[in-house]
């Protein structure tokens, strides 16, 4: 175990992914579940993600299931992981975020995105377009602005105002420039692509202005991580999401995370299994040796100061496993 692993500090993000033959309830009642595992094993975050139309996915409404996690957990940090700024109004989202702080105070995170609906029908839902993206920088100083009483309009936002949230940026494309820009922390993935993972980095640490939101670059890393007692085991944890990302990229909906069984039965066209083993390639997975020797490389090569780790897996109690093996790799 090295010092830099166990230095680093690691948190979690759950989508609360749905299961065959389960429910959307269940799905988010074992996020919060998953959370008070988490904060007993020594986690430091735990965020929360917004989707919206998708079969897969319970979580659409993060500010109100990050409420329900933080009123179940009494140490461990809570956010979004994220919010996607264009599909709401700042300032509602600022009022979102200020009841959380005042109600759980020096716990909320404020993890913002920019990603808008994933398909026509979502976004038309949503009264949004794919250019509303383009504005995040913008919305995202109107936000801030509401926290810091700048507005213009007169209208003060209560109760953030006054308020210190922590904002963080969810780096995908042109996030890393504009987390610099703002002189925020920022989140970027994924552990699959290295090379523009630490292209992302370099950019952010090289423009990086200070703001009041932070004095310096803070680099959080994101990505699967899975650990088990053999190999073999470590990549059964992560079929089901390769799957389930190669049927979405083949079928155009993301479903429900399938048993890893019921997956390694199946007759797959050549399209499908081309993506399903792409799905499998690049995570950070295997025995406690193999992923502390994956996770002090990265480090090094990225000089992250946070990991947030992302899995998901059908069998909630490997998944919960993995990520007791991981607390003892990282905890020194």
């Amino acid at each position: 175990m090295s010092s830099l692993t166990a230095a680093t500090r690691f948190s979690v993000l759950d989508r609360s992914r749905t299961r065959e033959g389960g429910t959307n309830a269940q799905a988010l009642q074992d996020t919060v579940r998953l959370a008070q595992e988490l904060e007993g094993l020594g986690y430091h975050r735990f965020w929360v993600s917004e989707h919206h139309g998708v079969p897969g996915v319970a979580g659409s409404a993060p500010t109100v299931l990050a409420a329900a996690v933080a009123a179940a957990t009494h140490t461990i940090r809570v956010g979004t992981g994220g919010v996607m700024l264009p599909n709401h109004q700042p300032l509602v989202v600022a009022e979102q975020f200020g009841v959380l702080e005042s109600l759980f105070p020096g716990r909320i995170d404020m993890g913002l995105g920019r990603s808008v609906g994933f398909t026509d029908g979502v976004r038309k839902a949503l009264g949004r377009g794919k250019d509303d993206a383009d504005d995040f920088a913008v919305q995202l100083e109107e936000l801030l602005g509401w926290f810091r009483g700048t507005s213009a309009t007169g209208v003060r936002a209560r109760p953030a105002e006054g308020l210190t949230v922590p904002p963080f940026v969810l780096a995908m494309g042109e996030g890393a420039a504009i987390a610099a820009r703002a002189g925020l922390p920022m989140v970027i993935g994924d552990l699959r692509n290295r090379e523009r993972m630490q292209r992302g980095i370099d950019h952010y640490r090289a423009h990086f202005r200070p703001s009041p939101w932070a004095s310096e670059p803070y680099v959080v890393i994101s990505g699967t991580v899975a650990v088990a007692a053999t190999p073999e085991e470590a990549r059964r944890l992560l079929i089901p999401e390769a799957w389930s990302m190669a049927y979405s990229r083949t079928h155009g909906t993301f479903p429900p995370l399938p048993p890893a069984e019921r997956v390694e039965a199946l007759a797959m066209t050549a399209r499908e299994q081309g993506l399903y083993e792409s799905g499998l390639a690049g995570h950070i997975a295997g025995t406690e040796e193999q992923v502390a020797h994956e996770l002090e490389t990265v480090l090094k090569e990225t000089g992250a100061d946070e990991v947030l780790v992302t899995t998901s897996t059908y069998d909630r109690e490997a998944l919960l496993e993995s990520y007791r093996r991981l607390a003892t790799i990282t905890s020194g």
